[in-house]
């Protein structure tokens, strides 16, 4: 693709002509830099892109895209841009020729909930005979196959090359859950979205917004248009308090859900047992039942979302009924862990306050005997939010065990401290154990006949970040072999 065709929808300041120079391929790593290629430097936290140009040159760069300006007797093809990585983005979406043109594209964003509602969907546009491409926290996954996540929402180049993948595939759909950081740093830029949902806001990533009004700003950009205009549809929880302000901004586009006021979409009745959900909901044109597998009020939400943006594709009652019957137990969300024990063992994913509140909530609805319940705060991240997660399961859990969840450069310890500070003056009921191991299988030994143990931060995850390095860790595997060694083994 010539530069000039490149650069035809990216803002920048050049007066050069580019059609004589041929670009193969772009790079925001000069490691991944080969012949003729665009590199785009990119001022990070940690590192500046500018640094590396000379590199990206020697290794077949033909031009360089900053918002630096051209250094000192460079003779090249430097072009200066207001905003890298938005460019990086309009460049990508240029070079793959648009994928989200060529499918329907539904994003999900949210402090909660992301995964859950994305298999939803995916589960009942695949119940309706469609071919689906998901990017999740968890994998990255269309008809031919998938992938690990690197992170929820990908860097804007290997988004526009995923896509281009499903488009190969003949995706007629593509679910995406969409991170306020993916929003913040313009990956998603130059992306068409049919529907995006909002399914609530609460305490999280402080450390990277600084205030909670910075975290909304950031969501409504998915809601007010990512360069292709805004979204077909969008669908707000209107159970969580910021979902009126985004019903105001989404104006005549807007269908709304919730469990418990008035809503397009709306629970009439539910109940929770030991194999999942049963529900009876309402919407614009029926009012049907369904089973789900899922757990807990959360996912009485989550089932809404899906239900609603299925409804608004057009997908047929019967086709949404099946798709959320058939929808699997969600790796790490609420995950039941059974090796015939007499008490209930779940790992989950919840790491805010607010998740950590929900599950231990739908843990209680199970009415066990005691409430067991192990988890962490990760280092080098939203150090608010330590105290008040250890406020949340003081208030309804019987016994704690604070532990590590990826510390990373941080002293383990002085996290373990920093969550107690939440706590009152009853230590009988806590433990601080930094070894995330040894905390949950003294949880488990703990356990008798009847209780409910929540393993709590990691969920999915198969690692531990650690300040040297990086270890594979996954609580269901430990508390499975834990399991094994106090002698359940069915």
């Amino acid at each position: 693709m010539q530069l000039s065709q490149l650069l035809q929808n990216v803002r920048h300041t050049s007066n050069k002509t580019f059609q004589e120079i041929e670009i193969r391929g772009l790079a925001y790593d000069s490691r991944n830099v080969g012949p003729d290629c665009l590199f785009v430097a990119i001022k990070g936290e940690k590192t500046d892109g500018n640094f590396f140009a000379a590199q990206a040159l020697e290794r077949g760069a033909v031009a360089i895209l900053s918002e630096s300006i051209a250094p000192a007797g460079f003779s090249g093809c430097w072009i200066q841009v207001d905003n890298a990585r938005q460019a990086l983005a309009g460049a990508a979406a240029s070079f793959y020729r648009y994928p989200t043109r060529a499918f329907e594209l539904i994003g999900i964003t949210g402090t909660n909930g992301k995964t859950s509602t994305a298999y939803l969907i995916e589960s009942i546009l695949l119940a309706a005979g469609q071919r689906v491409g998901v990017v999740s926290t968890i994998e990255y996954r269309g008809p031919e196959g998938t992938m690990p996540a690197e992170r929820t929402t990908p860097e804007s180049l290997d988004l526009q090359a995923l896509f281009a993948k499903f488009v190969e595939q003949r995706c007629r759909f593509v679910v995406m859950e969409v991170s306020s950081h993916a929003l913040d740093m313009e990956r998603v830029h130059a992306c068409r979205f049919r529907s995006a949902v909002y399914t609530n806001l609460t305490q999280d990533h402080l450390d990277y917004h600084h205030t909670m009004e910075n975290y909304f700003r950031a969501k409504q950009r998915l809601f007010l248009g990512t360069g292709l205009g805004p979204p077909g549809q969008s669908i707000i929880n209107r159970d969580d308090p910021r979902g009126a302000a985004l019903e105001v901004l989404c104006a005549s586009r807007c269908l709304t859900y919730s469990i418990q006021a008035k809503a397009d979409f709306q629970v009439l009745d539910s109940r929770l047992g030991k194999k999942g959900l049963w529900v009876r909901l309402k919407t614009p044109k029926a009012t049907f039942e369904m089973q789900t597998r899922l757990m807990g009020k959360p996912n009485l939400s989550n089932t809404l979302a899906a239900v609603a943006v299925a409804s608004d594709l057009g997908i047929e009652p019967k086709a949404i009924r099946r798709g959320i019957e058939n929808c699997p137990a969600i790796p790490g969300r609420f995950e039941w862990i059974d090796r015939g024990q007499p008490f209930h063992v779940f790992v989950d994913y919840a790491h805010t306050p607010d998740a950590l509140q929900k599950v231990l909530q739908t843990a209680r609805q199970l009415q066990p005997k005691r409430l067991l319940v192990v988890f962490g705060c990760g280092g080098e991240r939203d150090r608010a939010k330590r105290p008040a997660m250890a406020q949340v399961a003081e208030a309804l859990a019987d016994s704690i065990w604070i532990t590590s969840d990826n510390p990373r450069n941080e002293d383990p310890m002085q996290i373990l401290a920093e969550i107690e500070t939440g706590l009152t003056a009853r230590p009988a009921r806590h433990q601080t154990e930094p070894d995330r191991l040894t905390a949950i299988r003294e949880a488990l030994s703990h356990a008798q006949p009847g209780d409910a143990v929540v393993i709590a931060g990691k969920g999915h995850e198969t690692y531990q970040v650690l300040a040297d390095r990086t270890i594979h860790f996954d609580d269901r595997e430990e508390a499975r072999l834990a399991l094994s060694e106090l002698g359940f083994d069915s």
